[in-house]
């Protein structure tokens, strides 16, 4: 299989852009405020970390705003650069507005929206995968396979979600939504937050990228996607979906778990997510305190986003050494006592895994090294 490099990225949310969450989050900062942009009367939560000044005006969604943000980042692409975009809503606030107002038209589908970014990069082959909140997670994971089977040179992943009013309620009627902000592996933890946010990823086969002149901002050695089949919405207590993914990564990448020295998690901080790959982790390392962080007390949950920011993360973790606190931490839970802090964490040499998680028991495992010349 050739090798897969991650060249560029580039990531938009609640605390800025890529330079800026990186900082913040290392700082212990959190992008979780009130809600503006639409009423929160009547829902378990009024929270959510919300991107300040994102307009939605005339035929645009406030997604659209979120995308100039985003690619405004990113350098020139390769050419035939394929394109894989991951969005749960696409421009669901079209839809609401449509509704909510006489005589308006909307259209908040996927397919307008991955025709729009197709015609906008000058990309060819464009899919948009919507598999709940791993879907950029499984999207960089296909992503990989192409160009690890040659099927592909160059693949832009693109995973974007805004907060809007439809999801909001969903969650709250669930009873899935923390009445304050998140709180991932924490004993006390009682549900999740909401973010909006975007992450683009370009990943090139080693020779065209070297060909094009583009260094690696790290490697994608592996990669694994499988379902628990457990439940609409929980995910299967003993983790079994989750840990076949990381072992299909391993095996990808040609290593042991050993070699994983951290670990990025999805920790929503709900109950069932958190105690469930809490418990895939022991299944996978045993007693070995694996340093694990999750960045979602900050972010909050970017729902098809948030596989590919986290992953963007993950690279600056490789570079430098560092795992982010875990925003919201105050009481371990009992099984996260040791590997999660409220405090950065060193990260030794070795491979980092992101994990993600979604409805319907899907779930995604990346395995990223750092960026150097192999």
């Amino acid at each position: 299989m050739k090798q897969v490099w991650l060249t560029d990225m580039a990531v938009s949310t609640s605390l800025g852009d890529l330079e800026s969450t990186w900082e913040r989050l290392l700082a212990g900062e959190s992008g979780i405020g009130p809600v503006g942009h639409f009423s929160v009367d009547g829902y378990v939560s009024d929270r959510a970390a919300t991107i300040a000044g994102l307009e939605a005006t005339g035929d645009r969604s406030r997604l659209d705003t979120l995308l100039d943000r985003l690619l405004a980042d990113l350098p020139p692409l390769p050419a035939k650069t394929r394109l894989l975009l991951a969005t749960t809503k696409g421009r669901i606030d079209l839809l609401e507005r449509g509704l909510r107002t006489a005589g308006a038209t909307g259209n908040a589908e996927v397919t307008p929206l991955l025709d729009d970014l197709q015609r906008r990069l000058g990309v060819v082959g464009g899919v948009n995968i919507n598999a709940a909140c791993a879907s950029s997670t499984i999207a960089l994971a296909r992503g990989a396979g192409m160009i690890a089977h040659g099927a592909a040179e160059a693949v832009l992943v693109i995973g974007v979600d805004i907060v809007s009013e439809f999801v909001f309620s969903g969650f709250s009627a669930l009873k899935g939504m923390s009445p304050t902000p998140c709180r991932p592996f924490d004993a006390e933890r009682d549900g999740l937050t909401l973010g909006e946010g975007g992450g683009a990823v370009l990943l090139m086969a080693r020779e065209a990228a070297e060909s094009g002149g583009r260094e690696p901002k790290a490697l994608l050695s592996g990669w694994g996607v499988a379902s628990d089949a457990h439940h609409v919405t929980a995910p299967a207590r003993d983790g079994c979906g989750l840990v076949q993914a990381v072992r299909q990564a391993l095996q990808v990448a040609g290593a042991e778990a050993e070699a994983v020295a951290g670990i990025s998690a999805h920790g929503t901080g709900t109950p069932f997510n958190d105690a469930m790959e809490l418990t895939a982790f022991r299944t996978l390392f045993g007693d070995r305190p694996v340093p694990l962080h999750g960045v979602k007390g900050a972010l909050g949950h970017t729902l098809g986003a948030a596989g590919v920011i986290e992953a963007a993360m993950a690279v600056r973790s490789l570079a430098s050494g560092q795992l982010p606190p875990t925003i919201g931490l105050r009481t371990p839970d009992p099984l996260a006592a040791g590997p999660v802090s409220a405090e950065p964490l060193s990260l030794d040499e070795g491979l980092l895994l992101s994990t993600n998680s979604g409805f319907g028991g899907i779930n995604g495992a990346l395995l990223l090294g750092k960026g150097e010349r192999c």
